[in-house]
């Protein structure tokens, strides 16, 4: 383990790289991305310069590199494996409109061959295979040729692997370029095959040649930018002729505290390790997002970070420790001594990790009171009970399933799956916006259509004459709304027409669209539409336009209907058995 590559001495090797070639180093931002409501967590080094990718002047010039502390939350469940992470640093450098396709890779060609060392043998590259969009990226292949990468080498492959973008609906977007490395001490193939596992991505260069604009149209860019993406870590765990992250020099620390404490070996037992991955991804990731202002709670940020924390904690239990957190924390702060955000705010972070903890001990014996009420006298357990638990008590299903077979309960596990995956699918429609990249859609026009679906939904109810009729699916562009609802027949020609008269009257009436922040419990009393079955936090948004319409809602919204201008219904349709679908615009 002495021939651990360090995370400080790679990211130094980069960022001088760059510099020869004329890049300015730009700072490494906070994990809360500044002016950007569209997402929660800073997700790539491009993130903070996206108003320079889409033309705005950088002070510091068209060549910029750094490294970017990212946190990714789309596949927390995946972190236990031996590359997934929560948090993780990146690696990227940008041409604005200066350098492009050639430059680009042979920069990266350079900097993997001539200052990372690797044997040119043991590299391989993927190319964009072309579309009816975008033609075949054969420039690039050429480029890759002409530095002696073999034909055998480069493999073509379709969008879904080597394309970016656009983040939103609109905007740059374009073919990429990967980087593959052998991994394996068997000889190396002489014909690269990417499915081989052997293959590892070690970086990606994305092409932003193109611009896709309202009408789908991809039209050739006039500002063509480059964005680059190397992995720490991975990169890391590769030059240290590793194939576990969790042994490199960016997590060996925490992985052998957490050994000490207890008393488990590291590769030893397969869901043991699994648990000690966890526990140092997770513990890892939480001092970053404490580091820069985020305390756990039950909303966005705070809803985030304290899942990693509890879930940490529930995986801790697995190896039989408790009250641990402070201590797998302190070689977090070892191994990225170089942030002086984790120095000025070490005391406070530790202090947090300890009160959640707490917090969640009490929780978890809070929950096992219920359990017992719940499993007193039966002999199996209901996928609601042990989601209840779950979404009401923050009860994990791993104790729920614990105790059972303690108390030879049986468990319906499938039922819980089925309450579980219904809870994640309503949670991702109502977060969909906030999740989106930083190049999302957030467009006035779009924030219009979204508060004429509120008024759309209510005009629904009270000229149907159903009180229990609620949305089942919405999908709004810039362009025009679209919304399903549970409804068993045709609405007629004139039930269209009242509903259209009800939703311009109220935006004629100009009505103040107001936001108040309340318990479910109290949104539920006042009457506001929502899904009560799916997991809320302390605080919910309502939003109420007069008495007319009450809705929990994560926004985008305007300030007065006056706003709106006209509704025009310009379709009904079925979208399934017992489902209508409405489309509508505004004029």
């Amino acid at each position: 383990m002495e021939n651990l590559l360090d995370r400080k001495e790679l990211i130094k090797k980069y960022i001088e790289f760059f510099k020869t070639k004329g890049h300015k180093q730009i700072p490494n931002h906070s994990l809360i991305p500044e002016n950007d409501p569209t997402v929660l967590f800073t997700t790539a080094g491009m993130h903070p310069i996206v108003p320079f990718l889409l033309g705005q002047q950088h002070s510091l010039g068209k060549r910029l590199c750094n490294v970017q502390r990212c946190i990714r939350t789309g596949d927390i469940d995946e972190v236990g494996d031996t590359t997934h992470h929560t948090f993780f640093e990146m690696l990227g450098n940008w041409s604005l409109g200066d350098y492009f396709k050639k430059e680009a890779i042979q920069y990266s060609f350079e900097f993997l061959t001539k200052v990372l060392n690797i044997p040119i043998e043991k590299l391989a590259v993927t190319v964009f295979e072309g579309n009816e969009n975008a033609p075949k990226d054969n420039e690039a292949a050429k480029i890759w040729m002409d530095l002696g990468i073999s034909k055998e080498r480069i493999t073509f492959l379709p969008k879904e692997d080597n394309w970016w973008g656009p983040a939103g609906t609109t905007g740059p977007c374009g073919p990429d370029t990967e980087m593959f490395y052998w991994k394996s001490k068997e000889k190396v193939p002489i014909k690269f095959n990417p499915s081989d596992k052997n293959w590892v991505e070690i970086w990606n260069d994305v092409l932003m040649q193109y611009v896709k604009n309202e009408k789908g149209h991809y039209l050739e860019a006039k500002q063509k930018n480059v964005d680059t993406g190397m992995g720490v870590e991975r990169t890391i765990t590769i030059l240290s002729n590793l194939e576990d992250n969790y042994l490199s020099s960016c997590f060996l620390s925490i992985i052998k505290k957490i050994e000490e404490i207890s008393g488990k070996k590291y590769n030893k037992n397969k869901e043991e390790t699994k648990s000690i991955r966890i526990i140092a991804d997770h513990i890892k990731a939480s001092v970053f997002l404490m580091a820069d202002g985020v305390i756990p709670s039950n909303i966005e940020r705070g809803y985030v970070l304290r899942r990693l924390i509890r879930r940490a904690i529930r995986y801790g239990r697995i190896i039989n420790i408790q009250n641990f957190t402070k201590q797998i924390a302190e070689p977090v702060f070892v191994i990225y001594n170089d942030y002086e955000v984790l120095k000025n705010n070490k005391e406070k972070i530790l202090e947090e990790l300890e009160k959640e903890e707490n917090k969640f001990n009490e929780t978890l014996e809070n929950g096992i009171k219920v359990f017992e009420k719940i499993a007193k006298d039966k002999k199996k357990i209901s996928g609601q009970d042990a989601f209840l638990l779950y979404q009401s008590y923050g009860f994990p299903i791993e104790m729920t399933k614990e105790l059972a077979k303690e108390k030879k309960i049986n468990l319906d596990e499938k039922g819980f799956e089925e309450a579980h995956l219904k809870h994640q699918e309503l949670s991702r429609t109502a977060s969909a916006g906030t999740f989106k990249s930083g190049l999302a859609d957030n467009s006035e026009a779009t924030t219009k259509l979204h508060t004429a679906a509120h008024l759309l939904m209510e005009a629904l109810r009270q000229v149907l004459n159903k009180k229990d009729l609620h949305q089942k699916g919405s999908n709004i562009t810039p362009e025009r709304l679209r919304l399903d609802f549970n409804f068993d027949r045709k609405l007629t020609d004139e039930e269209l027409k009242k509903i259209e008269e009800l939703v311009n009257e109220k935006i004629k009436q100009a009505i103040s669209v107001c936001k108040y922040e309340m318990s479910p419990k109290e949104a539920k009393e006042k009457g506001a539409q929502g899904v009560f079955d799916s997991k809320y936090g302390e605080k919910v948004s309502v939003y109420f336009i007069s008495d007319f319409s009450k809705e929990i809602c994560a926004g985008p919204h305007v300030n007065n209907t006056k706003e709106l201008g006209h509704l025009k219904i310009t379709k009904e349709e079925s979208s399934g058995s017992g489902i209508r679908r409405i489309k509508a615009i505004l004029e």
